[in-house]
């Protein structure tokens, strides 16, 4: 059985990582079998999940991942769509990857209520005297990072209208779909879902949220796959084939 290493359910998502919970959807969509696994993160061979162990075959990034199981397992994740719409999905699972992501980081960890009301939580397993030393120390390797990738050089106005501009081409592309090509799951609808999801988590309150909140198909379809894969109402772990 494959088992996937994650950080576990928070603030009424499966995983607080969009790259941890796509991962999982595309085990899911797979219809493999699969456990999860919490413990993972100290073992992590490239310092971060998620990553999985496949009967001792152990793959790390959630993209290498998704290459892994169509590889070894001969899962087609794809199979409804030409190679020029494969090719769209691939640009939006990037543009959301390599860009959103970064905004979504920013609006979490660095914004202090939102990093009050969610990531500093993560942290209270901790002695009470170590919590604020490795708060600051995490949330000032989070502030290089987006220093370095660039979005932490813009104002919070400009990271903000970036990612509206993200969803807004998302919302675009998929239109009256019932998921981003057309009425099949493809691979990189397990990215959108992952971080439609994310935007929309009510505990994390943001411009970017709000806007979101505005595109209703990007709503409803975070409503209808979360049911699908994850139950009504709830984040549950259990393993759904698509």
């Amino acid at each position: 059985m494959i088992t996937l290493y994650t950080f576990g359910p928070a603030l009424g998502l499966p995983d607080f990582s969009p790259f941890v919970m796509k991962a999982e959807l595309l085990l899911k969509m797979s219809g493999l079998p699969y456990q999860t696994d919490t413990r993972g993160f100290k073992r992590a061979p490239k310092g971060k999940l998620p990553y999985i162990d496949d009967n001792g075959t152990v793959v790390a990034d959630s993209t290498m991942i998704r290459m892994h199981l169509e590889q070894r397992h001969g899962v087609n994740f794809n199979g409804a769509y030409d190679q020029r719409s494969q090719a769209a999905a691939w640009a939006v699972e990037k543009m959301l990857e390599e860009h959103l992501y970064f905004a979504l980081l920013h609006e979490r960890w660095i914004k202090d209520e939102n990093f009050e009301r969610g990531p500093a939580r993560f942290f209270d397993f901790l002695p009470a005297p170590l919590r604020p030393l490795v708060r600051r120390m995490v949330r000032g390797k989070i502030r290089k990072t987006l220093q370095s990738q660039g979005m932490g050089r813009h104002s919070e106005a400009e990271i903000v209208a970036m990612a509206c501009r993200d969803l807004d081409a998302l919302s675009a592309l998929m239109g009256e779909h019932s998921c981003l090509l057309g009425e099949h799951p493809c691979a990189a609808d397990a990215t959108v879902l992952a971080f439609v999801a994310a935007t929309l988590c009510e505990q994390v309150d943001t411009p970017v949220r709000t806007h979101a909140e505005k595109l209703p198909n990007l709503v409803a379809y975070r409503d209808r796959w979360m049911a699908h894969y994850y139950g009504a109402g709830q984040a549950s772990t259990s393993a759904l084939a698509a």
